[in-house]
This record gives C-alpha cells, structure tokens and sequence, in this order.
C-alpha cells in the first residue's frame, strides 16, 4: 500500500473532553499497528461545554452545573482515570480547578496545524489540563504552551489579544454539531466512514483497514 493515497482522518474533539484525550491515545496507538498505511489526520474543533464563557469558570461550579455536584463526578472520574492509566494517561481530577472555554485553546492547535505541529499542540494542552491541571483561561499559559511546540510566543500573545480566527473555529465546531456530531472523540475516515467514541487501538486499525482497502480496490 505504499503508492496508496492517504486515508484522511478527521478527529472531531475537544481538548477537555477526557475521553478525547484517551481517543487520542488509543488512535495514535492503532497508527502506529499500521505503519504501512499512508494517514493525514487534521484536528477539528468541538465545543464540548459551549455554555461556560470565555474567562472560565470553577471547576466546581462546573461539575454542580452539569452533574448535580462534585461528589456525583467522582464516580466517573475514577473510571476515567483507570481508562487513562491503561494508556499510558495521567488523570489528575484533583489538580483541576478551573474549566475552560477552549475557543482559544482550539485557535492554538489550528496555528500550530501551519507548521505541522497540531498534534503536539493538542497533545500539550491536554497534558496541562488532564495531567498538570493548570488553567487553560490563562493567557499566559497558552503563550507557553504554544511556544513550547514551536510557535512563536509574542505572535501568539498578539493574536490571542486578537479575534483572529475566532469565527472560522466557532463556524467549524458549529459544522460538526448541524452534521449530527453530539459526542466526541468522533473519527471521520476519508468523509465517508465514522467511529464514535474512544474505542480501542484495534478496532481504529481495522477501520484504518478497511478504508485502505476500499481506496486500494477504487484506484
């Protein structure tokens, strides 16, 4: 398959969803199963929680909104974080203080797509949130979240202070939510083939399987 077109994935996601970070995981080990299969994956915006505003809000004012309290959580964030483990994932629920809006956050990782490094710039984002549990509304944060993948941090501070690309990542999150998108990690294989959910590395490959070779037999 090596003179194949790559299979295109789209990962519809958002940086505070924990079972996208897990997803993220899991894909990159299922790509890893099928090092002979050509892939381009572009990261695409979600909006995960689009209610809560710009600066943020407490973590537990959070989780009182959209679980009843913080202790009817603790159920799920154990299970979260077993999932975790088993990937190689830190989830440190009791690090987390402050819940993002992740508009700027989605802004970061669509620069970063520019120079090849979107991966990693989600990858970093969701490390400080899941793992470090820093605050993901601080600019200053971003800055070096973003300066540490490469980009460059006063160009980043400048357009964070900007509206650049903010209507393009809300139109883009709005698509997927109007294409019937109510759930996330959501893997889109060539625009044609989805798989919702964290599933495991090998059922991703056998997906990644089956549309190489429905591309194979099309060429």
């Amino acid at each position: 398959m090596s003179h194949q077109r790559p299979v295109r994935i789209d990962v519809v996601s958002d940086v505070v969803c924990p079972w996208c970070f897990i997803g993220k995981r899991r894909l990159e080990k299922a790509l890893a199963m099928r090092p002979d299969i050509p892939v381009e994956v572009h990261w695409r915006p979600y909006f995960l929680n689009e209610w809560i505003p710009r600066e943020g809000i407490s973590r537990e004012d959070y989780l009182t909104t959209k679980f009843g309290s913080p202790e009817r959580y603790k159920g799920i964030a154990q299970r979260v974080g077993v999932a975790a483990a088993a990937e190689g994932l830190a989830y440190a629920a009791d690090k987390m203080k402050r819940q993002p809006n992740t508009l700027d956050c989605h802004r970061l990782i669509r620069w970063a797509a520019g120079i090849g490094k979107a991966a990693e710039m989600k990858q970093r984002l969701m490390d400080l949130y899941f793992t470090e549990g820093a605050d993901l509304t601080n600019e200053g944060i971003l800055v070096q979240a973003a300066a540490d993948v490469g980009l460059d941090a006063e160009g980043v501070r400048a357009d964070l202070d900007s509206d650049k690309d903010v209507a393009q990542v809300e139109q883009q999150a709005q698509s997927a939510k109007e294409a019937g998108i109510g759930g996330v990690p959501m893997f889109i294989f060539d625009g044609k083939f989805a798989v919702s959910g964290a599933q495991s590395p090998t059922y991703l490959a056998d997906a990644l399987d089956r549309v190489a070779q429905a591309n194979a037999l099309a060429q």
